[in-house]
């Protein structure tokens, strides 16, 4: 199957499925559910690429392996979360409904439709490597794939810290500073992004793998500038305050580092 054949199918589906999914979100009143189907999304499309894409078969299960195992990672943590607090639904969709009030469903389905989009986009990295005739893995690949493993383990383990911290009564209504998160405040979108630049890495050694740049330039703008810090910022300070002030003076927003003193 042709690269266009493969996106326009890639793209129909995913388009009629977040169609059917906000029929399902408008119904249970939660528009949270997205960022669920949103993670599952990238497992399934990478499995299609895999299976028809006329690359080096080797390659394609590589790739769709390492995607499918983030996705359903991602994906049920997402899912144990959103429908955990449902029918509370997550503080950044509240905000889109005051936001948007105006003509929120309206918006708001033009907002899935935009997550189909955006999976097809961002999995240009699958698509080239499951192209990718030649045999063999490339330095490049087992480098991509080992930046993956050290990427998915710290994204883990960020995301199993915060649940401690939240599951402790102790700790309630306190910022969690302990962990990976004592040097980020958001370690998780750290790695997630750089889960994102093994999947560039990797795609570089296909042809045409520079366009896979892509994938880690989208990602690191949507967390610094759009639904990621931003939003999650907003939500903390404002249930959080002085607290979180203070944390956000000590501590790297991104880019784990040493954290600093806060101003006296």
């Amino acid at each position: 199957m042709s690269a266009t054949l493969l996106i326009l199918c890639a793209l129909g589906s995913l388009c009629v499925a977040f169609a059917g999914l906000y029929a399902v979100a408008r119904r249970m009143d939660n528009y949270g559910i997205v960022d669920i189907a949103w993670s599952y999304a990238f497992g399934l499309l990478a499995v299609f690429y895999a299976l028809f894409g006329p690359g080096w078969p080797a390659r394609r299960a590589l790739i769709a392996a390492m995607v499918t195992l983030w996705s359903l990672r991602l994906g049920t943590h997402l899912c144990i979360r959103v429908l955990g607090h449902h029918p509370v639904e997550d503080g950044r969709y509240q905000q889109l409904r005051r936001d948007w009030a105006t003509n929120f469903t309206t918006r708001m389905f033009g907002f899935f439709q935009m997550q189909a989009g955006s999976v097809v986009l961002l999995g240009v990295p699958f698509l080239l490597s499951s192209l990718n005739p030649a045999p063999g893995l490339h330095p490049l690949e087992i480098a991509g794939a080992v930046l993956w493993l050290v990427a998915i383990t710290g994204e883990a383990l960020a995301d199993r810290q915060l649940a401690a911290f939240k599951r402790d009564p102790a700790r309630k209504g306190r910022v969690c500073d302990t962990g990976l998160w004592r040097y980020s405040r958001h370690p998780n979108y750290f790695f997630e992004w750089l889960i994102w630049v093994a999947y560039f890495v990797f795609a570089l050694a296909s042809p045409g793998g520079w366009i896979a740049v892509i994938g880690p330039a989208s990602i690191l703008y949507l967390l610094l500038r759009v639904t990621g810090i931003p939003m999650t910022e907003e939500q903390s300070l404002r249930s959080r305050g002085d607290a979180y002030r203070r944390y956000q003076e000590s501590t790297s927003a991104f880019v784990p580092w040493f954290p600093r003193k806060p101003r006296a």
